[in-house]
């Protein structure tokens, strides 16, 4: 049976070398990674490709590129040539549109980040955001990525069903972070749900990282949540 691509695991480790070995040890059980800024510098995009072209999983690539629109062009466009499954833009409209641009006449999918899940309201304030709640403001933020043209946006779980009901959003994807299995610690994510309320509030994919590679078996933590899916 394949694995449930709705699960991403974050290969959150320090290197190419960890990343294979955690892959290594997840075998068959998971079929979709995220590799993120962190782990750029150590060799992150090397093995997004091995993972893409030797290994046949799909890979999702979180940069959360921000610049001039056509940095953000340039950037995507080489990116865009291995054919990740998605890339991650900061949801602005202007960064969105350009990393369209980028991506155009590959399967890349552009996701778009509306607030980080690590926020709250006070981080808001201190980042001289305008006032309003978290929540309504996420919700402006996709509807004008979305409008912008991208094909899917990165919100925490705690957003998704008010995004999920949008127009703009019929057709497009939602990617959550900030999941965590049931009894399992927060760490530095603010706005959490299981996986199996951020699916049921209409999420099409959720990330998970520390609950499944600071696990002694990490391929058990992941069919957990694979059952809790499946239920």
């Amino acid at each position: 049976m394949p694995a449930d691509d709705r699960l991403i695991v974050a290969l959150d480790v320090p290197n190419l070398l960890d990343g294979m070995a955690l892959v290594d040890r997840l075998g068959d059980a998971v079929s979709f990674y995220k590799i993120g800024l962190g782990m750029l510098t150590g060799g992150g995009l090397a093995l997004a490709n091995d993972l893409k072209s030797e290994r046949g999983k799909r890979v999702f690539l979180d940069m959360k590129l921000f610049d001039i629109g056509a940095t953000v062009e340039a950037a995507v466009r080489g990116l865009a040539q291995y054919e990740f499954d998605f890339l991650t833009v900061h949801g602005d409209p202007q960064v969105v549109r350009a990393a369209k641009e980028g991506a155009a006449g590959k399967p890349t999918q552009i996701l778009a980040v509306t607030i980080l899940t690590s926020l709250d309201r006070a981080d808001l304030d201190a980042n001289l955001i305008k006032p309003g709640d978290i929540h309504d403001i996420t919700l402006e933020r996709a509807v004008r990525a979305l409008e912008a043209g991208a094909d899917g946006v990165i919100a925490s779980p705690q957003e998704a069903a008010m995004i999920r009901a949008l127009p703009q959003a019929k057709g497009r994807l939602i990617v959550t972070p900030g999941i965590r299995p049931a009894g399992a610690a927060s760490g530095d994510q603010k706005r959490v749900a299981t996986p199996a309320q951020a699916v049921a509030d209409g999420v099409d994919h959720i990330v998970v990282g520390r609950p499944i590679w600071q696990s002694s078996n990490p391929a058990a933590a992941a069919r957990a949540i694979l059952a809790e899916l499946a239920g």
